[in-house]
């Protein structure tokens, strides 16, 4: 549905983006079909530097499209990491996918034109867009129209079930791992979730399982706040107190959450909706507890840090604000996926000098660990600073190096593990002789927050 579309001309563009010619943005509201339509568009446009492929369907049938941008579209390139955006998990939150079809259509052009900092960006980057993860809701929220949306029509799926509860739940078996000094990544999935989730939220765990995303961020609406890792309180919450729940990446989470709010025209401000924040930024829990958020699921599950932010007041804005919306949001989103250069990067040899898959990248004082891909390469994101950094896989002997990461491009470091000698076992940990805690018993409803 197109509803109330307007011309705007972008003339010079902000913050390095340089200084292109003007070109016309069509500012509208995009239905499935137009959606689809603008998608396949782009990637005529740019065929040699994009990708369009689905990642499963929707409850009604409703392809879920991603845009890929690269310079070999289609293919993993060592040292190269994997990005994603995500838009419309709540249906009737719209902001997150018109800014993700006018983002593919500004990389689009910014390239033909020649734009170094977004040639630069498409070369070094595998960038996925998914502008809707529920469009099924969507459809039903855009009946209702900007003027009449209710908080709640169309958030959830066809099935009215809320895709940002729907993840297996990790963050009980993180919380009881930490008190036992257990695994502190890639936790296990419980037995038959498959059957337990809705089909989109299993399309999107497929996705990340086939590509090894190293940073995220989660496109919702109803507050203007980057919301950061864990959203799932570690303590219950007592007479209204909330309790900031800290991953052990917290200081870097900060950081990926005030780049947004900075570049933001005015997130960082912190007084929006009524609410604030201070810098613009949010703990999850520290806001209001979630369980089963798709952001704690990526930081347990995946090498992937996610972040979600939350980009207007106003959950199905009308197109006459998304120039404005799409200007105060432009650098924010070019600037957040560069952060995915910083940290350290590198690959794990073997004797042989090849490539381990699966080997844990573990960084002494945070207890989270991350793993090379299949191809041997890892990106582990971190703040400037000297780290003492060892990488382990079965059958090898770990190795251990110290390096100083810079504020600038990610800092390579490759390891090459010795085989381990005959008879020995070097890398088995002490088994932690527990099973895994039982769920918890239900509680209240969920809350229904903007998440």
């Amino acid at each position: 549905m197109a509803s109330g579309c307007s011309l705007v001309w972008i003339g010079a563009l902000l913050l390095g983006l340089g200084a292109s010619p003007a070109r016309a943005f069509q500012f509208q509201h995009h239905g499935y079909e137009e959606m689809v339509r603008a998608l396949f568009a782009v990637q005529s446009q740019c065929s040699y530097v994009t990708r369009l492929y689905s990642i499963g369907r929707s409850v009604e049938g409703r392809h879920l499209y991603v845009l890929e941008f690269s310079d070999n579209p289609g293919i993993h390139e060592p040292l190269e990491p994997e990005f994603k955006y995500v838009g419309n998990m709540h249906g009737n939150e719209v902001l997150g996918r018109e800014l993700l079809i006018f983002l593919s259509q500004f990389l689009c052009e910014e390239y033909r034109a020649g734009n170094q900092r977004v040639t630069a960006l498409i070369h070094n980057t595998r960038i996925h867009i998914l502008p809707s993860m529920n469009p099924d809701g969507y459809e039903v929220a855009a009946r209702q129209g900007p003027e009449l949306n209710g908080y709640l029509v169309g958030r959830g799926n066809s099935r009215d079930v809320d895709l940002n509860r729907n993840f297996p739940d990790l963050n009980g078996l993180m919380y009881y791992y930490e008190k036992s000094n257990g695994k502190n990544h890639h936790l296990p999935l419980p037995d038959n979730w498959e059957v337990q989730v809705e089909p989109e939220t299993l399309a999107v765990i497929k996705w990340m399982q086939n590509y090894n995303f190293v940073l995220s961020a989660n496109l919702h609406g109803g507050a203007v706040v980057a919301n950061y890792p864990f959203d799932k309180s570690r303590e219950a919450r007592v007479r209204g107190k909330t309790i900031y729940s800290a991953t052990p990446d917290d200081k870097i989470f900060q950081k990926l959450a005030k780049t947004y709010s900075y570049a933001h025209g005015w997130m960082h401000k912190g007084f929006n909706c009524g609410d604030y924040f201070e810098e613009g930024i949010t703990n999850g829990a520290s806001w209001y507890s979630l369980t089963k958020g798709m952001q704690d699921f990526n930081y347990l599950y995946t090498n992937c840090f996610e972040i979600t932010l939350e980009l207007s007041c106003d959950k199905f804005p009308p197109a006459s604000v998304l120039p404005r919306e799409w200007l105060a949001n432009r650098e924010a989103l070019v600037s957040y996926m560069e952060q995915v250069h910083h940290g350290i990067k590198g690959m794990v040899y073997d004797d042989n000098n090849n490539p381990i898959g699966n080997a844990a990248i573990s960084v002494a004082s945070i207890s989270h660990d991350i793993t090379s891909g299949v191809d041997g390469d890892y990106f582990r994101l971190l703040l400037p600073g000297t780290y003492t950094v060892t990488t382990s896989a079965p059958g090898y002997q770990p190795s251990t190096r110290t390096v100083t990461v810079g504020p600038a491009e990610a800092t390579q470091l490759h390891f090459y593990l010795k085989t381990e000698p005959k008879g020995t076992n070097l890398n088995v940990k002490v088994p932690q002789g527990k099973k895994s805690p039982s769920p918890p018993a239900k509680g209240p409803p969920a809350n229904l927050g903007p998440r």
